[in-house]
This record gives structure tokens, sequence and C-alpha cells, in this order.
């Protein structure tokens, strides 16, 4: 990949600002149907949040794990062309306060949990604790809405920590749809995503940016800031793809949109197996953390007697961290409309990417979203 230019000095037909799915998608496709495309980054590496890179032989995601799962033929046949995937089936654990239980919730769990062995003991106990629990009408917050859908015990062991770390508030202060399609299984199943297609790409996810950039008509300037010279990046290309934070992009003029961020501590072990899975959660309100990920465990080898673990801590966010997880509840979705609003009245600016849209998507609806963007660019 080349490292290039500045401004349009190559009769550029788009400026891209971003080089995650989005954003390297466009310039990809652009680029197929002849268009040349200077694609910018504020950061040094091209990948957005899905950058990996290896180290003691072991692919690292330096932005959290990163498991791609779909039911999208299309999005898996697309993803194809660039990398082979493994067969990796993601099947966390869960750890309360030493005892540990299968995520998502399915028989495993409820036997670890309760004893029970058969789907109508399960499904008994999860009914005695709901109507305990007298909920009057629908659920009005998270805590309401898993109490309903779990029980109070797998709540309160399972979720409510977790949950409460992870957004930096109250169970209670969270919306309910945060949890509405929590998945429950009556069988003894731990794959945690119920998909047709999983995997986690062989060479990591920064190869395939890599050979989605790989073309004579695309430039790739990092380090770059968009935002230090807006106005003439506006007014030299003559079409803009933007998947930052939308409300930046509007100069946050109704109001910052809020955010969760995410801090990431690793560390090199001498053992190649220090937690016997990949993904740990820790769901009890004292862990400082949510999560532990050991690398290695997404099949890969790596070199002998060595692992790396990977800590997160979630964390408020403000603009000098990543922005992560948006926090749809009222206030910020009523702002977001009125962002959204604006964006649609642009008429040489396309707006997406999970910044773009306030919404923390699945890498799948990403890759979607931006082939149905450029079929939309392509056939307008």
């Amino acid at each position: 990949m080349r490292l290039t230019v500045y401004y349009n000095t190559k009769n550029y037909d788009y400026l891209i600002v971003g080089t995650g799915p989005f954003g390297a998608i466009f310039a990809h496709e652009a680029a197929q149907r002849g268009k040349r495309s200077l694609i910018i980054d504020r950061r040094s590496h091209v990948g957005g949040n899905l950058y990996t890179h290896k180290a003691h032989g072991i692919t690292v995601h330096d932005y959290g794990a990163h498991i791609f799962h779909t039911d999208n033929k299309q999005v898996w046949d697309y993803l194809n062309q660039f990398t082979a995937f493994n067969q990796y089936i993601n099947q966390v654990m869960a750890n309360y306060k030493g005892d540990l239980y299968n995520l998502p919730f399915n028989m495993n769990t409820f036997y670890q949990m309760w004893g029970v062995k058969t789907p109508a003991e399960a499904q008994d106990r999860i009914n005695k604790q709901r109507q305990a629990a007298t909920i009057k009408g629908s659920p009005k917050n998270l805590e309401e809405q898993a109490i309903y859908l779990i029980g109070t015990e797998i709540y309160d062991k399972l979720i409510k920590g977790y949950t409460e770390k992870q957004w930096g508030r109250k169970a209670t202060d969270l919306p309910s749809f945060i949890i509405r399609r929590l998945p429950i299984r009556f069988t003894f199943d731990n794959n945690y995503f119920n998909h047709r297609y999983q995997g986690v790409p062989v060479d990591g996810y920064t190869a395939i940016f890599n050979k989605l950039l790989d073309h004579e008509l695309i430039d790739i300037q990092l380090n770059t800031d968009f935002f230090t010279d807006k106005t003439t990046y506006l007014s030299e290309f003559p079409r803009l793809v933007y998947t930052g934070m939308i409300d930046q992009y509007f100069d946050y003029k109704f109001g910052e949109l809020a955010y969760r961020s995410v801090r990431f501590e690793s560390e090199v072990l001498p053992t190649d197996n220090a937690q016997g899975n990949a993904i740990i959660n820790y769901t009890d309100i004292e862990t400082p953390y949510t999560r532990s990920i050991e690398w290695r465990h997404f099949d890969q080898k790596g070199d002998s007697d060595m692992s790396i673990l990977t800590h997160e801590y979630p964390q408020e966010w403000d603009c000098s961290k990543e922005a992560y997880y948006p926090i749809n509840d009222q206030k910020n979705s009523a702002l977001f409309k009125k962002y959204r609003k604006e964006a649609n009245k642009l008429d040489k600016v396309i707006i997406g990417g999970r910044l773009g849209n306030y919404q923390y998507y699945d890498m799948d609806q990403v890759i979607h979203a931006a082939l149905v963007a450029v079929d939309k660019e392509f056939n307008r």
C-alpha cells in the first residue's frame, strides 16, 4: 500500500474519510468501477477497530475480540474473496465470583445454576422467579426486561454487574430494548452466535484491508485528520464518503452524542493456556474489567509456551478516547435523528458506518450497508 498525496492533486472522484470496513469497501468497489479515491484516516493504520497485529505468532485484535458471524451469504461470499476463515465457534464462559457458567444462557447454564436437567424444569424455575418479581405492565427498564426474560437469579449473577460496568449506569436507568433480544436456549448448545457462517480470518483482519485497498486507483493517507482542514477537503473533492462521528461532522450544532469507551490492557504469559477459553466474561460488579481474551484460543498455535491475555475495562468516553458503544437512550436517539435529518440534506456527502449511523453494528451489518451504499451510488 502507498502513503501519499495531499488534497485533490490527482483528480480524485472520492475523498473517503476512514479506512474501516465501510470506507475500505466503498473505495475498493469504486476502484473496480474505474473511480479514483483518496482514503484518509486519523490513525496510523488501516482497518479501523478491526485492526490486528501479530506477536509471538499470535494474532491480536487491538480493539477487542471480533468474531465474524452472519446468515447473509452475500456478505460471507464477499469477504471470502479477501481471506480464509478458520472454523472457530465462539463459546463464552462467565465468571461470577469464581463460579463458572456457560454463555449464552442455555441448558448448560441452567444446570450449572440450579441443577435442572430438562427444559421444563428450567422454564418452571424462570417462570416462578418472574412471577415473584411482580413486574407491572411492560418492562420499563433493562432490569425489569432481563428479569422478565430470564428470572432474578441469572439476572443478579450474570447480567446486572456486567451491564452496569459496561454502560457506567444502573440497570434501572438503562432502556429495556438494549436486552430485549437476549438469547435464551432450552438446549445444551454453547454456540454464542446462532449464525450459519462463523469464524476468524486466519491471517487477521488487517490482511483483508490490505487487499481491499491494494489498487492503483486508491491512495492512502494515514495520520490525517479530516477536521484540520474540512473546508478545503469539501471544496476540492466532488464526492465525500464520511465514516466518522455524525455529530462532529456537523460541528456538534445540536450537541454531543454520548458513547462508552473501552481501555485494553494486555500481558504476555509464559504458558500456552492461561484461562482455558478464548473469552471469559466477569459478571460481578467488583471486578473492574468486563472480560478477558486469550487470543491463541481463536484456533491459533503461536509460539510454544507463550500466550497473550487482554483485559477490557469500560470507561467514560471523551474526545481523547475511541468511541465504541453509542448510548441509544431516548435523549441520544432524538439527538441523532436531528443529525440524520441534516445528513439527508447533503448533496455530495455519503455518511455511513457505525459512527455515522450512531449504531453498534455487527461486522456483517457494516459490510452489507457498504455494499448497499455502493449499489445506490453507482446506480443513481
